[in-house]
């Protein structure tokens, strides 16, 4: 008979976010994920396998838990634009915020191992896409109901707001100040008036 587990696998998986969010995936080591979770390095290898599967697999869940809300804010029936402009008060509050610099994991990801991971890399683009179609979905239908106009590029411009969304995420991580978050949230708005 094979034995049950003595902890909650869900739980632990949050727990391992929460810790690869505050240090990093290289800073965080196997003995600080037993730690942590507060289950023996057996256990963490037979349910997640190694440090990098269950980073990846934690990293699934922030993207699952904070993607669909960027989408649900952007399609609701009514007016878009005030919904966009209200997305780009999110990311300067989020990245300005007092508080211990986490920044995004996503981009936290990006930064320290999309260029050598495929796999991190992989999910990071799978997010940024997300709130790239999001965003272009949002706009067109904002183009449609003549809040932008005709010739406006949906597309270009929600590539515009990526951009400026993962770089206020960045600035957010240092000890930036906090007005040139500000001034560019500011620059953003101008473009959805």
């Amino acid at each position: 008979m094979a034995r049950t587990k003595e902890f909650d696998p869900d739980a632990a998986l949050q727990h391992a976010l929460e810790l690869f969010w505050e240090r990093g995936y290289e800073a965080t080591s196997m003995a600080d994920l037993v730690e942590r979770l507060g289950i023996a390095r057996a256990s963490v290898y037979a349910t997640f396998g190694g440090k990098h599967e269950l980073f990846l697999r934690a990293l699934e869940r922030y993207i699952e838990t904070t993607d669909p809300k960027i989408a649900e804010a952007l399609s609701q029936p009514g007016p878009v634009l005030p919904a966009v402009r209200a997305l780009i008060d999110r990311y300067a509050d989020e990245a300005g915020r007092e508080r211990p610099r986490l920044g995004c994991l996503v981009v936290n990801t990006a930064v320290e191992l999309a260029g050598r991971d495929a796999e991190a890399a992989r999910l990071v683009e799978a997010s940024w896409n997300f709130l790239e179609a999001s965003l272009t979905s949002a706009l067109t239908r904002a183009r449609a109901q003549g809040e932008l106009p005709a010739d406006a590029d949906p597309r270009a411009l929600a590539r515009l707001l990526l951009v400026i969304f993962q770089g206020m995420r960045v600035l957010g991580r240092a000890p930036a100040e906090e007005s040139r978050i500000r001034d560019a949230a500011r620059q953003a708005q101008a473009l959805f008036p």
